[in-house]
């Protein structure tokens, strides 16, 4: 636990804050954690990246309750899987139903219904007009491979435009167009050739100006694809596709610009080239709409889904217009993918966003943008707050003019907020990101802005003795 003196920062009241808040009994970790974690190091894989002691053993909503019985706020969902928050009873429901009637007998086999109802159901809200083709697999990264081999077997083309920042998934194509960290591809060459990477409009690092100035910096960075890459050592009738997020998630939540976005689609468009979105992280509602793509009114030819599509059942699915999905049997398929009860848990997952949770994310995430807005006035060692809906991010800096990287800072906010009992994640080189369930309550929200009012004012102080 931290030594320093607690800053209290509350904006609700203490009833408010007993029914919606963390609710901690043991020091962090306790000792049952202790001992897990202990054990854990002896089995399991180092090459997983834990920001903090978390040994959950059960999930509720937003909650989270450790082995030790302390109960946390979620504002990580797993990465932004939980969408519709831990154990949603409907899903818990559909899990169950489908899991008595089938579990598994493999669509690339053999058939079952769900394959359809789930695309049907999909298309109904796809960002690009139908038909539509689904290819069924078990995680982002898998939804990425495939649209890496369908946008090569369609086009005949070779090469793979990607961006810097950008993260794909950890397969070996996935991990070539990822440019995140080179942890994640050190001694892990050769990689899969022909992928060229470009910057992406980050604006806060790329411009100081307002509105326009960042408009101008994102339309350069989409430019320089036309008028450097294909006058020098890119041919364009040889470039396949342009792998984009829409949002960068690992980058740190990172928006491109509508701007950026329009004209990277009539870069593709005067060069048939396959523009696919990766929506792993920021689809499925999380920006208030189904797609962060549609903020920017732009439609993609290909769309990669996982994460908060089936509320934490494996599930990765490559949407395309129907004409670009046309390989022969045999070309790619995957045993698991599609599974029956994943399915099941997605249509119920669909069924409570369309409801509820999509609107919630865009009520929600506006309040939260709204206060944490002004924390670069109020706090030094916050730089910028960017993001839609519930995907957002904040930027830590060691100084607001240099904007100088701080990520021992980030690192320590977040080791902060666990101690008292709220759950983040870090992103890029030194921002932090919320994204909770799309469930989430106002009070909830306002409770876990409370704390890291606290944890960033605590850590500034720190830093500056």
């Amino acid at each position: 636990m931290s030594t320093i003196a607690e800053k209290q920062i509350r904006t609700v009241s203490d009833e408010v804050y007993a029914e919606f808040g963390p609710k901690l009994n043991t020091e962090l970790p306790g000792p049952r954690a202790r001992k897990v974690v202990a054990e854990d190091a002896r089995v399991v894989s180092p090459s997983y990246t834990r920001s903090y002691p978390l040994v959950a053993k059960s999930g509720r909503g937003v909650r989270i309750t450790d082995v030790d019985g302390n109960e946390f706020l979620d504002f990580a969902a797993g990465i932004a899987v939980n969408s519709t928050g831990h154990c949603h009873p409907e899903v818990v429901a559909a899990i169950q139903k489908q899991a008595a009637e089938l579990i598994h007998i493999s669509g690339t086999d053999f058939y079952y219904e769900h394959m359809i109802a789930l695309a049907d159901r999909l298309s109904a809200i796809a960002p690009m007009k139908g038909p539509h083709r689904y290819y069924y697999g078990n995680s982002g990264a898998e939804a990425i491979e495939c649209a890496l081999k369908i946008a090569r077997y369609h086009t005949g083309r070779q090469n793979i435009i990607s961006f810097f920042g950008a993260f794909h998934g950890r397969t070996m194509g996935a991990l070539t167009l990822t440019g995140s960290k080179p942890q994640q591809k050190r001694r892990f060459a050769p990689l899969v050739p022909g992928v060229t990477h470009v910057r992406y409009p980050y604006t806060y690092r790329g411009c100081s100006g307002g509105k326009q100035e960042q408009e101008a910096f994102a339309l350069e960075c989409a430019r320089y694809i036309e008028e450097k890459l294909f006058k020098t050592i890119l041919p364009p009738e040889e470039v396949a596709a342009i792998f984009i997020e829409p949002i960068q998630g690992e980058g740190g939540f990172i928006v491109a610009p509508d701007i950026f976005m329009q004209e990277l689609r009539r870069i593709c468009d005067r060069h048939g080239i396959l523009l696919v979105v990766d929506e792993v992280q920021c689809g499925m509602g999380r920006t208030g709409k189904w797609w962060a793509v549609e903020h920017s009114g732009v439609e993609p030819d290909i769309v990669c889904i996982a994460k908060g599509i089936a509320s934490g059942m494996p599930l990765g699915i490559c949407m395309t217009r129907a004409e670009i999905m046309d390989w022969k049997p045999g070309s790619h398929a995957s045993t698991f993918g599609g599974n029956p009860v994943a399915i099941a848990a997605a249509l119920a997952t669909m069924d409570i966003i369309e409801r509820e949770a999509m609107a919630n994310a865009a009520t929600v995430g506006g309040k939260i943008m709204a206060r944490a807005a002004g924390w670069p006035v109020k706090f030094r060692s916050v730089g910028e707050v960017r993001g839609r809906g519930l995907m957002i991010g904040i930027e830590i800096v060691k100084d607001q003019k240099t904007r100088e990287v701080a990520p021992a800072l980030r690192d320590r906010i977040v080791e902060l907020a666990f101690e008292r009992g709220l759950l983040l994640l870090g992103c890029g080189e030194s921002s932090i990101r919320l994204s909770p369930p799309l469930i989430v309550k106002q009070e909830e929200a306002e409770i876990a802005l409370d704390v890291l009012e606290e944890c960033i004012s605590i850590a500034e102080d720190a830093g500056a003795a």
